[in-house]
């Protein structure tokens, strides 16, 4: 195995797993778990981010022909998903962690639609998944799989990636409003106007 890949694997591996556990977060109905799976995606995530900031400075300190300057030649595409990361999401990541907090007082305590919400968030979601997206080039190629050498694979590639993210997005979008609307209070009609009006 090349050490170009051993570099960039466990990068791929901690990214792909952020994003998996992020797209089930929503999904949780217990806040106890929902605590327990959000501090492992801040953990992934702070992980991811400083994996990606260390082959990047390794790559800039090293003579150009290292393993590690190839690797992170190849992250140049992951880096600014991973800043998004951890410009945006890790705060909101640590947001919802203390907030499942609050209501982490006996098992099997249901998890509020606004939190649900919360981690439905674009913006928790989103990034991480994009910057797993992102990784696998550089996998791909130091795996012995040049596909930017190919004219004709180049282009339908970045037009996957762009629908494949678009497409992400937007479920993220609809899952955070169908959980934002189940979170509002309902709205209960004044008694005057309950019935018809009599004279």
């Amino acid at each position: 195995m090349e050490s170009q890949l051993t570099i960039l694997l466990p990068v791929a591996a901690i990214w792909l797993a952020a994003g998996v556990l992020a797209d089930r977060l929503p999904r949780l109905r217990d806040a106890r778990t929902l605590r327990r799976r959000t501090g492992w995606l801040l953990a992934l995530a702070l992980t991811g981010v400083a994996l990606v900031a260390a082959v990047s400075i390794g790559g800039l300190f090293s003579g150009g022909t290292a393993p590690v300057d190839r690797a992170a030649a190849g992250l140049t595409i992951a880096t600014g998903p991973a800043l998004v990361v951890a410009a945006c999401s890790v705060r909101r990541i640590r947001r919802l962690w203390a907030g499942a907090g609050a209501f982490d007082t006996a098992p099997g305590t249901p998890a509020p639609h606004g939190l649900r919400a919360v981690a439905a968030h674009p913006l928790v979601g989103l990034p991480l998944q994009v910057t797993a997206l992102a990784t696998l080039p550089a996998v791909i190629a130091a795996a012995g799989a040049d596909l930017g050498a190919e004219p004709g694979v180049t282009g339908p590639a970045i037009t996957v990636g762009a629908l494949a993210v678009a497409a992400i997005g937007v479920r993220h979008a609809l899952r955070h409003s169908q959980l934002t609307e189940r979170a509002q209070p309902a709205t209960s009609r004044s008694a005057g106007a309950a019935g018809p009006l009599h004279v």
